[in-house]
């Protein structure tokens, strides 16, 4: 079967799609909405379906590569929660090459899907411990369903979901075979997660937003880490807001690099759907390996 790409479907298409991956709207609404799109014998329901992510056919490092080693874990949530599940890879050498700069992967709104997984793989791959947490464990973790993961997601407490992420910070660093600099990966959801980590916490060594939410633009003064961040060319939803907050870090003397990738959509890192666009992906995580690579294995 032939693989979709953003250019198959309309522009609107995709906006509605993007409204409701972000909860703006529900799965009915979507399929009511789309209905007017579905021309030559391909129905609503299966316009989402070739939108939605297909993770087997994506995967890049298996969960079984000799070349890393995977666990499962659970660390304290100070939100009363007991623990809260997390998955974390590293090379099958660390054992040779002591403790590793760690990196807090952050998922989508959809909790720890395969796809971050395979990101927490591809980052170990580099060298390093990835910690990829799941905030849905209070709800039963991410349920196998990306429908009933966005379900679950809008039931979260998000001021007590960021705390976790704070929470997860610290259990990463204090790992026996982490070296304790750390810094932090995000995409969508996460990206916004990137950001508001990179304000709470002075001693993050670098943070790499995927077109996340920004903070509020008063919290760009306690910003301390190095920022990279990542734009889709065509995501108003996320770039309006970014004038504000840049204007913000450079009045503060934040160090940060942003990159906007022309013609790409939100999610476009994201090789589970046809908004992936291989040649911005490829170059934004070239980039995102060089900023680790300088930032975290820092003397």
């Amino acid at each position: 079967m032939k693989r979709l790409h953003a250019a198959d479907f309309d522009q609107e298409l995709l906006i509605l799609f993007d409204a409701y991956v972000h909860g703006d709207i529900d799965r009915r609404g979507f399929l009511d909405q789309a209905a007017r799109f579905a021309v030559g014998g391909l129905t609503a329901a299966g316009l989402l379906a070739a939108l939605s992510p297909d993770f087997a056919r994506a995967q890049v490092v298996s969960d079984g590569d000799p070349r890393i080693v995977t666990q499962r874990v659970a660390f304290a949530s100070p939100q009363g929660y007991g623990t809260l599940k997390a998955y974390v890879a590293k090379p099958a050498t660390a054992t040779v090459t002591g403790k590793l700069p760690g990196v807090l992967v952050v998922h989508e709104n959809r909790g720890l899907n395969p796809h971050i997984e395979d990101i927490a793989r591809r980052l170990a791959l580099e060298g390093y411990l990835a910690f990829a947490p799941d905030a849905l464990t209070p709800l039963g973790g991410y349920p196998g369903d990306e429908d009933k993961a966005r379900a679950l997601f809008a039931q979260l407490d998000q001021g007590k979901t960021r705390q976790d992420f704070v929470a997860a910070a610290g259990a990463l660093k204090a790992r026996e075979d982490c070296s304790g600099r750390i810094g932090v990966v995000g995409f969508c959801y996460g990206g916004g997660i990137a950001h508001m980590l990179s304000s709470q916490l002075p001693d993050l060594a670098a943070a790499v937003p995927f077109y996340g939410n920004h903070p509020p633009v008063e919290d760009a003064a306690r910003v301390k880490a190095p920022l990279l961040i990542h734009f889709a060319g065509v995501d108003e939803r996320i770039n309006a807001a970014w004038p504000a907050y840049e204007a913000a870090l450079r009045a503060a003397g934040v160090r940060y690099t942003a990159y906007q990738y022309p013609a790409t959509q939100h999610g476009f890192h994201n090789d589970t759907t046809p908004r992936f666009d291989a040649n911005a992906a490829q170059l934004a995580w070239e980039r995102t390996l060089g900023f680790f690579r300088q930032h975290l294995r820092a003397s």
